[in-house]
């Protein structure tokens, strides 16, 4: 994996669990709304708003430079829609980008051990 598919699939990671995060609380403000007189809903839709694009952006970019699968791209979006679904894209991001570093690893080893 190279240094921008890396980068890429960084910057999802990064930004999945915030988005996450904005989007309960987006749900809870509007069920205060609904029950109280306290109104965040603007501010917290402003913000999951701008966060959810920022998630659109990355997930459109780290889906082209790591040459995901059809199934695999629809995935991470549509866990972008769901309430948790952040936090298990993270995850799986965490792990996929845990899985480079140890393959890119092992292939320096062996390059090294060649060269010897």
């Amino acid at each position: 994996m190279d240094l921008k598919t890396a980068t890429a699939l960084r910057r999802l990671r990064l930004i999945s669990g915030p988005e996450a995060v904005s989007f309960l609380l987006l749900m809870v403000c509007s069920v205060l709304k609904r029950t109280t007189d306290f109104n965040a809903v603007p501010v917290m839709g402003m913000v999951h708003g701008v966060l959810f694009i920022l998630y659109v952006v990355f997930w459109a970019d780290a889906w082209r430079r790591a040459k995901w699968t059809a199934g695999r791209g629809v995935l991470f979006f549509v866990l972008s829609v769901l309430p948790t679904g952040g936090f298990f894209a993270e995850r799986m991001l965490r792990r996929e980008s845990e899985e480079s570093v140890v393959a890119a690893r092992a292939d320096q080893a062996a390059a090294q051990g060649a060269g010897a």
